[in-house]
């Protein structure tokens, strides 16, 4: 009984290592009675809601690595951004370092004549936890909140240099759209 108690343990096991290898973005652990395998998501996410002297240093050292051009947050920046109506800004924590802020994303949602729009913007990961599974969280929990929102579509652009950020887009269920996308920028 208990070799096979052990056999359906390191089968779970196995499953979910593999799982694990094929990028699905979960951790596999131990549950409590040490013979099976529960899943357990590396980090979880969370609406920020209130602008501290942790989410700023987040985002202080997250969006350069998105693109070295924006702009350094503030806390000032931060108060106008969180707490807008359009704006769900997640948070992505990592539970094996001491929760710390790991990734971030920003789900604009908004009204026009056509109907309830919504836009994923600035998606960073930090590099050290990449490929974990964090992008797919953030982005699917994004994806929650514009359906209960009533949007009926999403929309994102990623360069395409960012080549494993547009495999998870795929994967998570965005088709690639035929449309040109355009820009004005203003001087200053």
């Amino acid at each position: 009984m208990l070799l096979e108690a052990w056999h359906s343990a390191f089968a779970n096991a196995l499953r979910a290592n593999r799982a694990l290898a094929r990028g699905t973005g979960q951790v596999h652990e131990w549950g409590t009675n040490g013979m099976t395998a529960e899943r357990v998501d590396p980090c979880f996410c969370e609406q920020a809601t209130t602008v501290d002297d942790e989410l700023v240093a987040a985002f202080a050292t997250l969006l350069p690595q998105l693109t070295p051009l924006a702009p350094k947050p503030t806390r000032e920046s931060l108060a106008k951004i969180i707490p807008s109506s359009g704006n769900t800004v997640l948070i992505a924590r990592d539970r094996s370092r001491d929760s710390r802020i790991v990734g971030m994303l920003t789900l604009v949602v908004f009204q026009v004549p056509s109907g309830p729009r919504a836009s994923i913007e600035d998606v960073v990961v930090d590099a050290d936890v990449r490929g974990t599974g964090v992008g797919a969280q953030l982005t699917r929990r994004a994806l929650e909140i514009a359906r209960e929102k009533g949007v009926l579509a999403v929309d994102l652009t990623s360069r395409p240099s960012r080549e494993a950020a547009n495999a998870l887009y795929v994967k998570v269920g965005f088709k690639r759209r035929e449309t040109n996308v355009y820009r004005y920028t203003f001087e200053e």
